[in-house]
């Protein structure tokens, strides 16, 4: 079977090497339930684990969002890798010789990879021009002093890898162009800015200190560069392109991730100088968004590696503002938050510049506040409680935030501390909270947060329901026969024969011709190759999704004729269904020839149904 560039033996020896619950278990907590695990889904929002591994078949399965295929599949959906790049780390780091042709491109080589491989030895060629002008020539001289007034070491810029562009129209054109670079694909990957005449290209970055963005994999995909003195805009960074999408690159990630693992525990700054001087102090789990505010993408990425988030945002008005809409973005994909405060008006570089790194980790980093006392502390600088109003608004204010809390031991505790604070009776401070609770309790879905679930509360406009639907009986059948077929070789050989691509769901149809193909071709049953030879997403999740059926119901040769039957019985129903309607419509006309003409077909078709069947078998 053809993996394109990739050879059948490295596929097996990756899916032996890589076992699904090993592999599963460094993402998602995962329990014991009979012969299955069980545990939250890493790619939706949920509280009721509907997120399944079966050890024995090697693969997942979600029965909230749909996800579902084998180890290697997992990797892909989780690190977002392609087939071949999810294949090639599994392999590096199996200890598997990565030696086939082409093990960084895609499954069939294009002229996207192409573009992309392009692109990627770019800007690593980018990077250390850069880099190299800032530390070994005059041009980069006031950078470098720059940075290190601002307290950068060389072994901080050596880690960073940290640049200068010089101010020069075309230093990058002409550097990249006597390397045969396309400048055309330049311009798209972001480098390259085309001159309004169209007599070239300009240098996108000029005379600016740059930091390099990499990818998840730690390949360079863009830039962010600070003008050096005067001049606008101060900060720019890297359009968006094939390689750069800033809502889903968190800066940094790719060092950091190691420790966010092992600590589960992420740190989150605003800017690339805080993770930088932070990294210094000993924060090694840091990573900051690409100017721009945290997205739900970025959420999710985190919530995949980490259980939990200190946000370290700027001790200003909009830093603080950013991390009160920080906050309910990472509740949502179910991470605990906590906030490390900073002094008014000081950002995570400063302070550390005024204070000290160990000052930074032991006073800022160690302490962080709950979310609960970052909002009150939020909430209390808009009113002056020296002044009754400002008490009694704040008080209100608070309690709100108080009755937000699930657990009872929590509210008591924060409307203790609100008593004296505000020298209001608990008593009457309690009354308010419970009559918030009880208001927020009524407005509460009653079920999980994913868009695509059945275990899901957003969901009811679509389904009714909170179970999956009842399938029809055809259905039923061919999904039982597939589970069968995916497991035992000759019971696709007998479909095969009595039945062929008769399926009636077009998913089943193509399942059933790849299993076909892949016993053809001399291959014991295997549902995790099986599953690595799938070129179509949408079968993979099918394939998964039938795996995840019960298989120990009985079967044998009559149960195998009666779900044939089944399926053979749907094209003639829908056809005597079809001709009903038509004999209405022609009722509806008034020609009573041609109604009864079909009336008679509709009784033929019936008969030819019931003979078809008893002479089949």
């Amino acid at each position: 079977m053809a993996y394109n560039k990739i050879p059948d033996s490295i596929i097996e020896a990756v899916l032996r090497q890589h076992d699904i619950v090993d592999t599963v278990g460094k993402y998602v907590h995962l329990s014991k339930h009979g012969k299955y695990m069980k545990g939250l889904c890493p790619f939706h929002s949920e509280k009721t684990p509907s997120f399944t591994v079966t050890p024995e078949k090697g693969i997942f399965y979600c029965y909230g969002c749909g996800k579902g295929g084998n180890s290697i599949k997992f990797m892909e959906e989780i690190e977002g890798f392609s087939f071949p790049e999810a294949v090639r780390t599994m392999a590096e780091e199996a200890g598997i010789p990565v030696t086939w042709a082409g093990s960084g491109g895609s499954r069939q080589e294009t002229a996207e990879d192409s573009e992309r491989a392009h692109l990627i030895e770019a800007h690593e060629l980018t990077a250390k021009l850069y880099n190299y002008l800032l530390m070994n020539t005059t041009h980069g001289q006031p950078a470098l002093e720059y940075l290190r007034s601002r307290g950068v070491s060389d072994k901080q810029i050596d880690q960073f890898m940290i640049g200068y562009a010089p101010p020069e129209w075309d230093t990058l054109v002409r550097f990249l162009e006597k390397r045969q670079f396309s400048q055309a694909l330049m311009e798209k990957g972001g480098l390259f800015i085309a001159k309004g005449d169209g007599s070239g290209y300009l240098d996108r970055f000029r005379n600016r200190i740059m930091f390099p963005i990499w990818s998840r994999e730690g390949k360079v995909i863009a830039f962010a560069g600070r003008m050096l003195g005067e001049g606008q805009p101060k900060y720019l960074n890297s359009p968006e392109t094939t390689l750069f999408n800033k809502s889903g690159i968190l800066y940094n990630f790719h060092q950091s991730r190691a420790l966010m693992r092992k600590t589960r525990r992420v740190v989150l700054f605003e800017g690339y100088m805080d993770v930088i001087k932070s990294w210094s102090a000993g924060v090694h789990n840091g990573v900051a968004s690409m100017g721009t505010a945290l997205t739900e993408d970025h959420a999710a990425i985190l919530q995949r590696n980490v259980e939990e988030a200190i946000i370290c945002y700027d001790g200003d008005d909009a830093g603080q503002a950013a991390v009160l809409k920080t906050i309910p973005l990472l509740e949502r994909v179910g991470l605990k938050v906590q906030v490390a405060m900073l002094p008014k008006g000081m950002d995570p570089d400063e302070f550390i510049a005024a204070n000290g790194e160990h000052v930074f980790i032991r006073e800022i980093i160690e302490h962080p506040v709950s979310v609960t006392k970052f909002k009150l502390l939020y909430a209390r600088k808009n009113h002056i409680l020296l002044e009754e109003e400002g008490r009694k608004n704040y008080s209100l204010e608070a309690v709100g935030i108080i009755a937000r809390l699930e657990s009872p031991t929590e509210r008591e505790f924060y409307l203790k501390q609100l008593s004296r604070e505000v020298d209001i009776s608990l008593e009457s401070l309690k009354q308010d909270c419970f009559k918030h609770w009880q208001q927020l309790q009524k407005m509460k879905p009653q079920r999980d947060n994913n868009d695509n679930s059945w275990n899901n509360g957003r969901n009811e406009n679509r389904r009714t329901s909170n179970m999956p639907p009842i399938l029809p009986a055809y259905q039923v059948a061919e999904r039982r026969l597939l589970a069968r077929m995916l497991q035992d070789a000759e019971t696709a050989s007998a479909v095969h024969e009595k039945l062929g691509d008769a399926f009636n769901v077009e998913e089943h149809a193509a399942l059933a011709a790849y299993l076909y193909a892949f016993y053809a071709q001399g291959y014991d049953p295997d549902v995790s190759r099986f599953i690595a030879s799938l070129q179509d997403d949408r079968l993979e999740r099918a394939t998964a999704s039938i795996l995840m059926m019960d298989d120990e119901f009985p079967f044998d040769e009559h149960l195998l004729e009666d779900y044939i039957k089944e399926i053979l019985k749907v094209p003639r129903f829908r056809e005597i269904e079809q001709k009903k309607e038509e004999m209405v419509r022609a009722e509806r006309s008034g020609d009573m020839l041609l109604a009864a003409q079909i009336a008679s077909e509709i009784i033929a078709l019936d008969r030819q149904l019931k003979g078809q069947q008893d002479d089949r078998f």
